[in-house]
């Protein structure tokens, strides 16, 4: 641990080099947290780091695949060493791949699982002893409304936030007498470098994911950032246990007027 504690609250943000997890970062520092980034590219989240810095505020660049079997403690060690504290944790890093069952290899299953799943819940424990001695702890879990729908070729990505959303409600009831506020948000269609990773034909991809959604547009990474905001802020503190869409409605069906 550090010798001296930062006197400003300290978020931990996985997957923050861009889309959601960037705005999140400058969200929070935006809030005069500290703000530590953790990520695979460390090219990315300097770029973010140096916007939060130039901006007033402070960062730490983490990178590392969350993959690994010490990325957590290495992540928590870390996060003491520089600040001393840990107030909240957003569990936004994730894969995603898409294809059918028939697909289906073994390491994109222990891929999907090992970075949706398995990361966020070795993290949260690595750091729940550093939860409990703050004054306002949360967790914020980042889901998707394909947690709760079926999309075609989604099967491993959408069973996975499914999972963190069992995992985000088991950790609310535990944690209560701990006073560790756990919430879900559940986005639906961002605008975000995600699609590119599974995608040949972004134009043709972003219409289609448009046209589903009711509101009858894609969000923003930083629409998303304000509700994790939102969940995680000490006005907010006698609310755990939920999963909040921010979605445009994306769960509520494909609206008629885009046929089926």
């Amino acid at each position: 641990m550090s010798d001296a504690t930062s006197r400003n609250p300290v978020v931990i943000i996985t997957g923050a080099g861009s889309g959601i997890g960037a705005a999140t970062a400058r969200r929070f520092a935006s809030q005069d947290y500290d703000v530590v980034l953790v990520g695979r590219r460390q090219g990315l989240l300097d770029d973010v780091r140096r916007g939060i810095v130039d901006h007033g505020g402070s960062a730490l660049v983490i990178a590392i695949d969350l993959a690994r079997d010490d990325s957590a403690e290495e992540v928590v060690a870390r996060t003491l060493s520089t600040f001393g504290r840990i107030d909240v944790l957003v569990n936004n890093a994730a894969y995603i791949y898409t294809g059918l069952l028939d697909d289906v290899t073994v390491e994109l299953v222990d891929r999907h699982y090992d970075v949706n799943v398995r990361a966020p819940l070795l993290l949260t424990r690595a750091c729940l002893e550093h939860l409990r001695r703050s004054p306002d702890a949360s967790i914020v879990n980042v889901g998707s409304s394909l947690g709760s729908i079926v999309m075609p070729g989604t099967m491993l990505y959408g069973s996975t936030k499914a999972a963190l959303e069992y995992l985000t409600r088991a950790w609310a009831y535990q944690l209560a007498s701990d006073r560790i506020r756990v919430n879900c948000i559940a986005p639906g269609v961002i605008d975000t470098p995600i699609h590119a990773t599974y995608s040949d034909d972004l134009d043709k991809t972003y219409a289609d994911l448009a046209r589903r959604v009711p509101m009858g547009r894609m969000g923003t990474s930083e629409e998303v950032a304000e509700w994790i905001w939102i969940v995680a802020s000490p006005p907010t503190s006698w609310s755990t246990g939920n999963i909040i869409h921010v979605d445009g409605g994306h769960v509520l069906g494909i609206p008629e007027s885009a046929g089926g």
